[in-house]
C-alpha cells in the first residue's frame, strides 16, 4: 500500500510538473426554485411573526415554508393563503408556477371539507351536534374531496411541469385522553382526530396518483405536542386572535412540519 501511494505521488507530481493535470472545479448545486401553495397550515397562521404585507393571507416568517427557504437558501415565493380552498389554489395561485419552478409543498383540503365550520360546532353546540358536524365533513372528504384534489395536483403539475410537489398531511388535534379538564369531550376529540385520518388518507391517495410526494406529520405531533398533550404543545387551542386556533404554532411549524418537509423535499 506504502509502495502504491508513493508511485502515485510521483506520478502526479511529474504530471504537475508538465502542466498535464487539470483540476476540476466543483459543479455549483444547482438553484432551488420554490414556491409555496396551499391554505393556513403552510402560510404559518397561528404562529404569529406575520408578514404584514401578506394581508389576510397571514403569512408567518416562523412557517415551514420560510424556515426551509432561509435553510436552503432557495428562491422563494409564497402565495399560501388562510381561508384557501382547492378552488382559491387554481384561480389565484397556479401563477406563482412556472416550468423553472424545482420545488413546490401544500397543504390543501381541510377548508373545502368545512375544518373551520366543524370546529366552531365543535365548541358551541356540544357532543351530539360535533359528531354531526364531522360526519358531514367526512362524507364531503370521501365523495368530493377527491375529485377537487385530483383536478389541484393535475393542474400544478401542469403549470411546474419540472417540479417536485410535497403534499403536506394535517396533525390530530388532540391528545386522547389527554390532560384538559374543559372544554370538548372525549368523544369530541376522538372524533375530530378521526376525521383527520381520513381527510389525510384521501389526500394521500390523491397526491399518489398525480405521483407527488406525501408528508406525513401526524407522527412528529402524536408524541405529547396535540391540544391537551403532556409534553409542549404544538399546536393552539380556543386562542385569540380566534384565526389563530387549531393551528399549529411557533414550534409546530418548526419541529412538527419542517422536519418532514426537508426529509421529503
Amino acid at each position: 500500500m506504502r509502495l502504491a501511494r508513493v508511485v502515485a505521488g510521483a506520478i502526479t507530481a511529474a504530471a504537475l510538473a508538465a502542466g498535464t493535470v487539470s483540476l476540476a472545479a466543483p459543479a455549483s448545486a444547482a438553484t432551488v426554485n420554490y414556491v409555496a401553495l396551499g391554505d393556513s397550515y403552510s402560510a404559518g397562521v397561528g404562529a404569529g411573526n406575520y408578514d404584514s404585507s401578506s394581508g389576510s393571507c397571514s403569512r408567518s416568517y416562523s412557517s415551514y415554508p420560510y424556515l426551509w427557504a432561509a435553510q436552503t437558501g432557495a428562491n422563494f415565493t409564497d402565495v399560501a393563503c388562510s381561508g384557501a380552498k382547492t378552488g382559491d389554489v387554481l384561480s389565484s395561485q397556479l401563477s406563482a408556477l412556472n416550468s423553472s419552478t424545482t420545488e413546490v409543498s401544500i397543504t390543501i383540503g381541510g377548508n373545502d371539507a368545512g375544518f373551520a365550520n366543524t370546529m366552531e360546532t365543535c365548541v358551541l353546540s356540544g357532543t351530539s351536534s360535533c359528531l354531526s358536524a364531522v360526519s358531514s365533513a367526512e362524507s364531503y372528504a370521501r365523495n368530493t374531496l377527491p375529485g377537487l384534489l385530483a383536478n389541484t395536483y393535475s393542474q400544478i403539475h401542469s403549470h411546474a411541469p419540472n417540479a417536485h410537489v410535497v403534499v403536506l398531511s394535517y396533525p390530530h388535534l388532540y391528545q386522547v385522553p389527554g390532560s384538559c379538564l374543559f372544554g370538548i369531550s372525549d368523544t369530541s376529540r376522538s372524533a375530530i382526530n378521526g376525521a383527520a385520518d381520513i381527510l389525510d388518507g384521501v389526500i394521500n391517495k390523491a397526491a399518489a396518483n398525480a405521483g407527488f410526494t406525501f408528508a406525513d406529520v401526524r407522527g412528529s405531533f402524536d408524541q405529547g405536542h396535540e391540544i391537551c398533550g403532556d409534553s409542549d404543545q404544538w399546536l393552539n387551542s380556543t386562542t385569540w386572535p380566534i384565526s389563530d386556533s387549531y393551528h399549529p404554532t411557533a414550534d409546530g411549524q418548526q419541529y412538527g412540519y419542517l422536519p418532514e418537509f426537508s426529509a421529503s423535499a
